[in-house]
């Protein structure tokens, strides 16, 4: 058998992809099902009003936070806003 014969018959090996690479990959996914992601800090009155609903409900954080979004902006749209954030500042949340 020619060298060559022999190198086409063994198997090639894949190369193992860094961690990186593979959050990359999965952003890219998440991306192209038309997910975004939101990055940000809570305040200690958010994370326990968060602690709170993950409880109750056992939603993950990604539901939490998408209700959270959409919540907000049917307050805004009916004209509501106002009467939520005083709502919070109210009840100190």
């Amino acid at each position: 058998m020619k060298d060559t014969d022999q190198m086409s018959e063994q198997p090639t090996k894949k190369v193992a992809m860094s961690n990186a690479e593979k959050q990359k990959r999965y952003r890219e996914k998440q991306k192209e099902r038309g997910l975004q992601e939101m990055r940000g800090y809570m305040s200690p009155e958010a994370k326990h009003c968060y602690q709170l609903i993950s409880e109750q409900t056992n939603w993950s954080d990604s539901v939490i936070l998408s209700n959270a979004v959409r919540l907000t902006y049917a307050a805004y749209k009916n004209g509501q806003i106002g009467l939520l954030n005083s709502w919070l500042k109210n009840n100190k949340l």
